[in-house]
Formats: C-alpha cells, sequence, structure tokens
C-alpha cells in the first residue's frame, strides 16, 4: 500500500477516534437497519458493507465503538472488502485492548494482503501478542503475507517456526505448522522443513501432529526423512498416517511402495483408500478425481444410523431461487473469539441444522451462520425450495472432497447468481461443508472470489491449503461415515433443515 495514503487513513481514523470520545454509546449507531428479535445489533448493516465489498467511513465508526462486539465484527467486514483504505483503521486497531477485537482487526489486516501489501513489521508484533487468539489470526496474516508476496514476508518463516517449536496453545501450534507449508520453494526450504520435522518428533497433540504431517505432505514430501516417513506411516493417528500415505505418493520413488504394504490392511477406511491410491500413482498410473466405484480392498464404513428428527417445514411459498441479501441474514449469534478455540469453532448458541438424505445415508450439518450469514442464508434458501433434492453428488475424490448442488449433475452449472465470500478463521478440517468456486483459465488456475454459487462439498479428510479462498460455513455433526460410502452415480434424496441445536 502507498505510505502517504496509509498515512492519511491513520490520520482519519485517529479523528474519529477522537470524535467518538465526546459522545456516548447510545449515540454511537449505524444507519437504522430494521433487525429480527434478538439480533446482535448493527450486524445487518456491516454485513451489507461487507458483502457489497464497500469501503464506508460507517465501517470506520463501526470500528472504534465502544461495544467490542460491534468493532470486532468491523474489523472483519472491513477485511473482506479488500480495500487498501481500511489498512491503516485495522492497523490501528491491532493494538486494541479487547483481546476479540485485536484478533478480528488482526485477521482482517491479514484478509487486505489478496491485493494490498501489508506491514510484516506489524505481523511480526502481533505473533507474539499475548492471547493465543491474536496469535492464530497473526499466523493467518502471515501465511496471506506469504501469497501475496507483501515485502519481507519471507522473513515471516522464522517466527513461525518458533510458535511452532515453543508456543504453547496446541491451536497456535497446529496453525504455524500449516502456515509453513506457503514457504516451499524458497531458499530455506529445507531450513523449514527440518524445523517441522524436529517438532512433529517431539509433539505429543494428535491434532497438532497431523498439522505438521500434512505440511509435510503438502509442501516439503522430498525434504522428509526416511526416519519420520516411517514414524508417521506407523502413527496411531488415522489422519497422520493418511498424510503420509499421500507424501510417499508425492515423493514419486518406487522402492517405497513396500512401506504401504501395510496400511493397505489399515483398520481406517481412509487410510487404506489414500494407500490404494498411493500405490496406484507409485505403479505409473492417475490419481482417481472421480469416484465410480469403491476400490478393491476398500472396506466401506458401517451405515451410520439413520437421523430420524421431524423436519421443520419448508415455506409454502419457495419461488426460484434468489441471491440472499443481509436482510435474509440470521445473526443473533456474537462474534466474540478470545480464545484460540473460539476463533477456531462455532460461538456458544444455538445454530441451524440440515439433514442431508442420500441414497448411502445420512448426513447432518451444523452451519454457522456467524462466520458466513449470507453463506448460510444461501443454503437454507436453496434447502428451503427444494432446490437440492435428488441432486448428484457429481465429484467424489477420494481423501478429498464429495461435492454436490449442480442442477445439471455434471458441475458445470449453478442456481444463476453468485455469492460474496465470506472468509473466515475456520480450517478446511475433515467434515467441513464448504462453497465451491470457479476457477480462472491459462496456466496458473486459481479459484475466482465470489463466484460461488449453489454447488457445496463436504471434506473426506483435512484440505489445509483451501482455507485461504473457501468460506466454510458448517460442519458435519453426525453422518461423516456416509462420505465413505459414496461414489459419483450417488445422490442426494432430500435436503431438509431440522431443529436447532
Amino acid at each position: 500500500m502507498d505510505v502517504v495514503v496509509e498515512m492519511i487513513a491513520c490520520i482519519k481514523f485517529r479523528v474519529l477516534l477522537a470524535a467518538v470520545a465526546v459522545v456516548t454509546a447510545a449515540c454511537l449507531v449505524l444507519a437504522p437497519v430494521l433487525g429480527a428479535p434478538g439480533e446482535q445489533i448493527d450486524y445487518r448493516r456491516l454485513v451489507e458493507f461487507e458483502s457489497t465489498r464497500t469501503y464506508s467511513d460507517e465501517l470506520t465508526v463501526a470500528l472504534a465503538s465502544r461495544d467490542v462486539r460491534v468493532a470486532g465484527r468491523a474489523a472483519l467486514a472491513l477485511g473482506r472488502t479488500e480495500d487498501a483504505r481500511a489498512a491503516g483503521p485495522l492497523r490501528n486497531a491491532t493494538g486494541a485492548r479487547d483481546v476479540s477485537l485485536r484478533t478480528f482487526a488482526v485477521y482482517g489486516y491479514g484478509l487486505l494482503a489478496a491485493k494490498t501489501p501489508i506491514s510484516t513489521e506489524v505481523v511480526t508484533r502481533v505473533l507474539r501478542d499475548r492471547a493465543p487468539a491474536v496469535r492464530v489470526a497473526a499466523v493467518d496474516a502471515a501465511w496471506r503475507a506469504m501469497a501475496g508476496k507483501s515485502p519481507g514476508a519471507a522473513g515471516l518463516a522464522a517466527e513461525l517456526g518458533a510458535l511452532l517449536a515453543g508456543d504453547r496453545d496446541p491451536i497456535v501450534r497446529a496453525r504455524a505448522a500449516t502456515a509453513l507449508s506457503g514457504w516451499r520453494g524458497e531458499a530455506d526450504a529445507a531450513a523449514i522443513a527440518g524445523g517441522i520435522q524436529r517438532a512433529f518428533r517431539n509433539e505429543k497433540n494428535g491434532t497438532v501432529r497431523w498439522h505438521e504431517a500434512w505440511a509435510l505432505r503438502r509442501a516439503f514430501p522430498e525434504q522428509t526423512t526416511a526416519a519420520v516417513l516411517r514414524a508417521g506411516l506407523a502413527d496411531r493417528e488415522e489422519l497422520v498416517r493418511i498424510q503420509f500415505a499421500d507424501l510417499v505418493a508425492r515423493r514419486k520413488h518406487t522402492f517405497e511402495a513396500k512401506l504401504l504394504e501395510p496400511l493397505l490392511a489399515d483398520t481406517s477406511w481412509r487410510v487404506r483408500e489414500q494407500t490404494i491410491e498411493s500405490v496406484k500413482v507409485l505403479a505409473g498410473g492417475p490419481r482417481t478425481d472421480h469416484l465410480q466405484a469403491i476400490p478393491a480392498g476398500v472396506v466401506t464404513p458401517a451405515p451410520a444410523p439413520a437421523d430420524t428428527s421431524a423436519p421443520l417445514p419448508r415455506p409454502s411459498s419457495s419461488g426460484v431461487p434468489r441471491r440472499p441479501d443481509a436482510a435474509d441474514a440470521r445473526l443473533d449469534l456474537a462474534l466474540a473469539p478470545t480464545t484460540s478455540a473460539r476463533l477456531d469453532g462455532p460461538m456458544p448458541g444455538p445454530h441451524p441444522r440440515v439433514r442431508i438424505g442420500t441414497t448411502k445415508g445420512t448426513i447432518v450439518v451444523r452451519l454457522y451462520p456467524e462466520w458466513a450469514p449470507l453463506t448460510v442464508a444461501n443454503f437454507l434458501g436453496l434447502a428451503n425450495r427444494g432446490y437440492y433434492d435428488d441432486l448428484r453428488w457429481f465429484r467424489v475424490v477420494p481423501d478429498f472432497v464429495a461435492q454436490t448442488g449442480d442442477p445439471h449433475d455434471n458441475g458445470d452449472g449453478d442456481a444463476g447468481y453468485t455469492i460474496p465470500a465470506e472468509e473466515n478463521p475456520l480450517e478446511q478440517r475433515a467434515g467441513v461443508i464448504s462453497m465451491g468456486l470457479n476457477y480462472t483459465d491459462g496456466a496458473n488456475p486459481g479459484p475466482i472470489r465470489d463466484s460461488a454459487g449453489a454447488q457445496f462439498y463436504i471434506t473426506i479428510s483435512p484440505q489445509l491449503h483451501l482455507n485461504r479462498d473457501f468460506t466454510v460455513f458448517g460442519e458435519v455433526e453426525s453422518g461423516f461415515p456416509t462420505l465413505g460410502r459414496l461414489i459419483e452415480s450417488d445422490r442426494m434424496t432430500k435436503v431438509e433443515r431440522i431443529s436447532d441445536d
């Protein structure tokens, strides 16, 4: 970002803070917007701005609110606009006293890196913040700064390595391992891989271990030592074994196929499925992009018990699918992530739930409108209209995702409109539900922001490389084994809302 522009933004923000100091909290409100009973005051107006990618003085006023819930939500909205003018106000707010406001200011500041270089000095400072939630947001900002090529971002690897090696919070350590995957191909890649492997050998927390294994698989397969590889293949954690089974295939050393033989009889269907894929790749075969039949040797999981909850009645006049707006959003859950765990999952309170009936069993997903209000409104609107009923799972990929939501059943169709992305800190771990995106053409295709519509996917195993671009809007509550039984001839039978939980 141009330094002069950022200085002007910072001065403007300080002027606003001074003005705010002389008014009462009751006077500091956004333009009035009609809301539903129990909703968080002023959230709807913030959603309007972020969904239209509109930078406004109202957002910076809200950022200075005495209500830290409003201020934090405004920080998220500013970041989601990706407008360079938000850099100054967000940068100032990274020093706020309240933990949740600092967290969202840091996260929002990181979102700007997609279009605007951000200060690595600021990122370095917040990586050392005393609050774990802030450090989690800072790790994400560092990863985004590296992806966006902010000046000096390469030097952030040392800070992330220190967090991986010594942070007391396991979520911070796990996120640091994930972020370090962004440094593959750098001059110090071997040293970074070595640090991840040392951390893996010393780590006792299973969740952190599979994050470290994922980073090695994704970014550093060639730098992984034989000793770490063997230990990973024999690890007690299912998700660790999955990562290392794929890591073997990525190394492309055919003589290592024998290391996979014990996993062909693994008790986990996901491990077996990935191992079969890896053996096939090492033998010169292609990866499976479309699963048409369950591979021989994979024992599919037993059918999940059918969910028999009574469905909520569908609206009588659903009409043609339409693009949701802020008036459709459910905004009764306050965003106040004061801990790393709160930044990694839903806020307290009842959440909408949807039962996805399939030809192989049911899946119940719990939706998170606090993190993705328009995405949830869109999904519920389509479900209430019966849009998803009888659609095919047109893309099932082992150790990746099961995707559906196309009325043409081939991946080329949608609902006739697009919705805005709602980037959030929830990980693409196994069992999350996210919106699909269109991709650019060319030699280096990438996801197109704000191109989601009706297609969605559920992750079969962690896909952390999707964290930066794809909107997580819920998670499987029950019926995960159904994913292991799906192939591309299967369909959704009926998608319907059930009671909140």
